[in-house]
């Protein structure tokens, strides 16, 4: 399954401006990035910290959710706007392009699996992956991989999510999962476990949420903040939220849904938000998040390049990918 739904990376994506081929301090990613194929055995990373690119392209979600397809392709966009960053982090700090898993016949949870599997593996020869969507269904696929190798190293999960998302994404899923179900997915596999479900979503829309997903994310116990609440209250109060949140797990994995951004800077979504956050205002709860050293993986789902302006969406991911990778590097004394 694994083998049939991977490419490896493309890297004639990764392109773009050359200031010196020998003076790393004038490198750019496209300078410095390697290839890492999953088909091959990868072996244990030995250097300080390596990160890991992974593509999920796939749109089946958002078809299956009535939404505007297009997120396929985000992948193949954030690369290009990523190629030109500077490479703000020292020399023993590795980027890998860990290429793509994919979905082209309609077979979702197949897709799924084999992005838990790639996940699995990142986490296995010790590198950090970002991934980067593909509808927000990229998630689930994550998130497994993630918990498959925390029961494996510890014998339990003991994973909290962290969900900038403008929707809760909890909806039923018996007719098959779809990019709003898999948070609900992931409850009932904790239960199945039992395991206790952490999850925390930030930027909450009441128009973009019925009742039913309000009383059932008070079932599971979820924790949430309006994105109204977020514009109205002082940071204390939000940081206190996230602080009681944080400290009861050991590990968390934090997921961005495009579409909580103001449409004004993330245009090419599938469900375009007109009172969505402010990136900055995501920036600082992202960077305080990552500081509590608890991250074990990072992604950002719904960029569709077909619905985007001047590339405003991808570049906009291109910036929370940078300050995800910047904020760990200097959590570990490794930023320029």
């Amino acid at each position: 399954m694994f083998q049939n739904r991977y490419e490896a990376a493309d890297f004639t994506i990764w392109r773009g401006r050359i200031d010196s081929r020998e003076n790393y301090d004038a490198f750019r990613w496209h300078q410095w990035i390697k290839s890492l194929d999953l088909r091959q055995p990868i072996g244990e990373f030995t250097g300080k910290m390596g990160f890991a690119l992974l593509g999920f392209c796939c749109d089946e979600g958002i078809i299956r959710n009535n939404g505007r397809k297009g997120a396929s392709s985000g992948p193949e966009g954030i690369r290009g706007e990523l190629s030109n960053l500077p490479c703000s982090f020292s020399s023993e700090v590795s980027l890998f392009d860990a290429g793509n898993i994919t979905c082209t016949d309609g077979e979702l949870m197949k897709s799924q699996v084999a992005l838990e599997q790639a996940v699995f593996r990142l986490r296995q020869a010790g590198l950090f992956p970002l991934v980067i969507g593909g509808g927000h269904e990229t998630a689930l696929g994550h998130f497994r991989g993630q918990a498959d190798f925390l029961r494996q190293k510890d014998g339990k999960c003991q994973l909290g999510i962290l969900n900038f998302d403008a929707h809760f994404d909890l909806r039923p899923f018996a007719g098959g999962g779809n990019s709003g179900t898999m948070f609900r997915q992931i409850a009932d596999d904790a239960s199945q476990w039992g395991e206790m479900f952490h999850y925390f979503c930030l930027g909450i829309q009441r128009s973009s949420n019925t009742l039913e997903l309000f009383k059932t994310a008070q079932q599971l116990g979820v924790d949430y903040l309006l994105a109204g609440d977020i514009f109205t209250n002082n940071d204390e109060h939000i940081i206190e939220k996230l602080d009681y949140f944080m400290q009861l797990v050991p590990h968390l994995y934090v997921t961005v849904c495009a579409d909580v951004f103001a449409s004004s800077f993330a245009p090419g979504v599938s469900a375009p938000q007109p009172l969505g956050l402010h990136p900055e205002i995501v920036l600082k709860y992202l960077k305080h998040i990552l500081r509590t050293k608890k991250v074990v993986g990072f992604d950002i789902a719904e960029v569709s390049p077909r619905f985007d302006h001047d590339r405003a969406t991808a570049s906009l991911a291109k910036v929370i990918i940078f300050a995800v990778v910047d904020t760990l590097c200097r959590l570990k004394g490794l930023a320029r």
